[in-house]
């Protein structure tokens, strides 16, 4: 790896690896946990692919101290995981379970004693069942739920917690969840998916006063998915289509995070499924934030005739997602010049490929060194181009439970044998580390003064 990568950020830099709790959790039914939406949908026959479910997933929930030794060796600044709010409120709301609250003391207290910053997500999708028995995200009523949980857990961790992330990814928790039906809770209507995300960008606004009541300190943000959605060549239809699907993917979640507004195109194209919009929501939507955080994994182009293309000569992951670190350069800059986003994180950014254990134990995985060399690359070039890219994690630190695709992709640094839960650090969680040592070996003191 060239040197040259690791002196392009700045001393301050954040190194960091990302999960979720569905996904590495597991001790789904310990504790006094409720029910949530993903283990109602997994264990629907059909939803999940051959009936994997987040039951153990990674026994995050017993192994976490041997995990953050992991993380402690790999060196990361910062860790971010998400909390299960069925752990904490198992009807949604109301009755408060201790033992959860106690659980994610450990997790954070462990962190810092390992000196590795917790940055928190509050929801990464696993509503309380009890709640989507109730309406779930389409109705108003869960906006209310979610403060009174963003204040619990706030409550709780606020003294040491300083980085807290209201949602993950709310595109795909309302279109996959309540939209195509691909991702719990698995319904299928366009006007219950624009309203879920309405809820899920208000409730987001609400508990940004919440957590800053509650630690003053912190600094506060949201996680959005965007990607660069591009039309091949001069084809009318197809940037007709590319401007579509941004609007859709993108600008209707930013637009009303940094402007106060939704994008006049798309509540056209919508109609009579726009989102039931009250007095004074987009206001506490606007609620200005401290950051943002990126997850961007691939690009979508858009060919004639206005349908995807495929580039046959790039590389794909084993999601079917081309590799273009060039798009993250181009969703980065996009934020700077047309949303003045103040301090942006790279909160996911990874890649699944059929990792394989040799005979010796190991886990080579050169694609994915490859994928996030470019990157990471990517990154700093948007860094030395004045966008203010304050830290990039790595999605994921283990092998986990891939929503639908239940345990067929692998995203993780370390590899997961499921059989045993054994962790073995693949060669890009070497590589990884050795990126974070030279970068603070060239942002030493010593190094500055030569």
């Amino acid at each position: 790896m060239p040197d040259d990568l690791a002196s392009i950020f700045p001393a301050e830099f954040v190194w960091g690896a990302a999960t979720a709790s569905y996904q590495i959790e597991g001790a789904a039914t310990e504790d006094g946990r409720g029910e949530s939406i993903w283990d109602r949908f997994s264990a629907t026959p059909g939803k999940v692919r051959t009936g994997d479910t987040g039951l153990v997933a990674c026994d995050f929930y017993h192994r976490y101290r041997e995990d953050i030794a992991l993380l402690r060796e790999l060196g990361l600044d910062a860790f971010r995981f998400s909390i299960a709010w069925p752990r904490i409120l198992p009807e949604g709301r109301g009755r408060v379970n201790q033992a959860g609250l106690d659980f994610y003391d450990r997790v954070v207290d462990e962190l810092l004693a390992n000196d590795i910053e917790p940055f928190v997500t509050l929801y990464h999708w696993d509503l309380p069942q009890a709640l989507e028995d109730q309406g779930g995200w389409v109705s108003r009523e869960t906006v209310d739920a979610f403060c009174e949980y963003a204040q619990v857990v706030a409550e709780r961790l606020g003294d040491r917690v300083g980085r807290w992330i209201t949602h993950n990814e709310p595109r795909v928790a309302s279109w996959a969840g309540y939209g195509s039906g691909a991702h719990a809770p698995g319904r299928r209507s366009k006007s219950d998916a624009t309203a879920a995300a309405h809820h899920l960008l208000l409730s987001h606004g609400r508990a940004v006063e919440i957590l800053r009541d509650a630690a003053p300190k912190a600094t506060v943000g949201i996680t959005l998915n965007l990607h660069s959605v591009q039309a091949d060549g001069d084809d009318e239809s197809a940037a007709e289509v590319a401007r579509r699907i941004d609007g859709g993917d993108n600008r209707w979640f930013l637009d009303p995070i940094f402007r106060g507004e939704y994008p006049t195109d798309v509540l056209e194209l919508l109609g009579d499924a726009a989102p039931p919009v009250e007095e004074g929501d987009l206001a506490a939507i606007s609620t200005p934030l401290d950051f943002l955080g990126v997850n961007n994994y691939s690009r979508l182009v858009i060919g004639g005739g206005g349908k995807p293309l495929r580039n046959s000569n790039a590389v794909y992951t084993d999601m079917d997602w081309e590799v273009y670190p060039d798009g993250l350069y181009e969703v980065l800059v996009r934020l700077r010049d047309e949303y003045a986003v103040p301090t942006i994180y790279v909160t996911e950014n990874g890649a699944a490929f059929g990792d394989i254990r040799g005979h010796d134990g190991e886990v080579l995985d050169p694609e994915r060194q490859d994928y996030l060399e470019g990157y990471i690359r990517a990154v700093g070039r948007a860094v030395q181009a004045g966008v203010p890219v304050s830290g990039y994690f790595v999605w994921s630190f283990l092998d986990n439970f891939e929503w639908a695709h239940g345990y067929s992709k692998r995203f993780g640094i370390v590899y997961v044998d499921y059989p045993t839960l054994d962790r073995v650090p693949k060669g890009s969680f070497h590589w990884y580390g050795d990126l974070i040592r030279r970068h603070r070996a060239a942002a030493s003191p010593a190094a500055q003064t030569g």
